[in-house]
């Protein structure tokens, strides 16, 4: 079953690729039924229409001022040095009272070379906080992080080719993703580091096709690239089986399998509406499964489908993203060690009230299915922490640009009735000039319980502040 979605997923994306001719277009959160916590399936601001990736937070980095190679106009380096430090604003018996200490350099490294273009970058970090100091590339740690390493083709005037290490992401949500199935770093989100490192890198191959008719990109994985999850080392987090808070004494270490994954998006400009189509084959992005054998989380099977719509309303854009996770492990929905499947919606809406100031709202939902199967099954383990059948979350954005649009003033809140719990984030950067920015923010949570989904993060509360410094 598992070969034949693959293939059914493969034989799409070549049937539609026939009818590409034409030169290229422009290119533009559920503590699921499992042992341990999960994270959001998103966090990430939408594409402005008609196509593209715009980031939900202003650009810090400085990645935009000119190079210092001027006499060179095919090799590009820029980057930038940031200084970001963090406390809890509570004692954590789990933790240590600092939550963020490091120092960052970002060098970014572009170069033409015939009609192709290699992106290199590489984040250097001092980080006194962590215990973790080896280098791994997968998750992120030690002292050298590499976000991209990759090489851009275009064969054809209708195929671009992307191979090597690469950021990705698509859908409509602001904060929140559905089909976007790409790796995350939640530990980086919460802490208080820059929103670029929500997003982390995948090592794949991304095909892209145009045409009049429909595009589409496909991209292939060869070896799982999991999410970037609360593992206690720098956060505490729920632990169901202890029904306690736990943190670095706890550390979740889940073996990633050894398979691939399929990322397919067929998207469409409809007049003013961005249109689209979505399909996975691969793994829930975050060890949401436990093998009560040995004790250990682990990743189980899933493939998704879904669809998106973005578009004018009134006076602001509107957008619509659903999408269906099939968790087809055999017997997963009477297994409590495994997630049952779910559909999930998402609706948002963000206007400009008035100039420089800016609101978004959003309804998510997340709907389990097979729900009396899984309280069947978490009665038979005797579980007395038991998830609704719908999880709500709603959320709202307040964006206000002052003193000549040089200071951003932003607050995000998530409040879910059902879980009755919520998730404050408020930030202020100011950009002195071309180089010079400061921001300052924090990571609010509040609960009345603490094995909801934000509940137990309740004492990771923290302020942080950096001053960054970008060529």
């Amino acid at each position: 079953m598992r070969l034949s979605f693959r293939l059914l997923l493969l034989i799409a994306a070549l049937f539609t690729s026939v009818t590409f001719a034409a030169p290229p277009l422009p290119t533009g959160l559920s503590l699921p039924a499992s042992s341990k916590p999960t994270l959001p399936e998103g966090l990430f601001k939408a594409p402005s229409l008609p196509s593209g990736i715009d980031s939900a937070e202003p650009k810090k980095n400085g990645q935009n001022n000119q190079s210092p190679f001027k006499s060179d106009p095919s090799f590009n380096l820029s980057g930038f040095l940031d200084f970001r430090s963090g406390t809890r604003t509570q004692h954590d018996p789990n933790e240590s009272q600092p939550s963020l200490n490091e120092a960052r350099l970002q060098l970014s490294l572009q170069k033409e070379i015939a009609s192709s273009l290699i992106n290199l970058t590489g984040d250097f970090l001092a980080d006194t906080i962590s215990s973790q100091h080896a280098i791994d590339l997968d998750n992120g740690q030690g002292w050298i992080d590499l976000r991209e390493a990759n090489m851009v083709l275009s064969p054809f005037t209708f195929v671009d080719v992307k191979l090597g290490r690469q950021v990705l992401t698509w859908g409509t949500g602001d904060l929140i993703f559905i089909n976007d199935l790409f790796p995350k770093d939640w530990q980086a989100f919460f802490i208080g580091r820059d929103l670029e490192y929500l997003k982390a890198p995948s090592d794949a191959v991304k095909v892209s096709f145009f045409s009049n008719v429909t595009n589409l990109d496909l991209v292939y994985t060869p070896r799982f690239d999991a999410d970037r999850g609360i593992t206690g080392e720098k956060l505490s987090y729920y632990n169901p089986a202890l029904n306690s808070l736990v943190g670095d004494q706890h550390i979740v270490n889940a073996k990633k399998p050894h398979a691939d994954e399929i990322s397919i998006r067929l998207y469409k400009n409809i007049a003013t509406s961005e249109v689209a189509l979505y399909a996975y084959h691969g793994f829930w992005k975050n060890p949401v499964g436990f093998n009560p054998l040995n004790n250990t989380n682990r990743y189980p099977l899933m493939r998704s489908i879904g669809a998106s719509i973005r578009t004018p309303l009134g006076h602001g854009i509107g957008n619509i993203e659903i999408g269906y996770y099939d968790s087809y492990e055999q017997g997963a929905r009477n297994n409590p060690f495994t997630p049952n499947s779910e559909a999930r919606l998402l609706m948002g809406y963000e206007q400009e009230l008035v100039k420089n100031l800016s609101i978004g709202v959003q309804y998510y939902a997340e709907w389990m299915q097979d729900y009396r199967d899984y309280k069947t099954s978490m009665a038979q383990i005797g579980a007395t922490e038991k998830r609704d059948e719908i999880r709500h979350v709603i959320t709202n954005r307040l964006r206000l640009l002052t003193h000549q649009q040089n200071i951003t003033w932003s607050l995000f809140t998530f409040y879910s009735p059902s879980d009755a719990d919520a998730y404050i984030r408020p930030n202020i950067n100011y950009q002195y000039d071309d180089h010079w920015s400061l921001e300052a923010g924090g990571h609010f949570f509040m609960a009345q319980e603490k094995s909801t989904f934000f509940g137990q993060f309740k004492k990771n509360n923290n302020i942080y502040a950096s001053v960054r410094y970008g060529f």
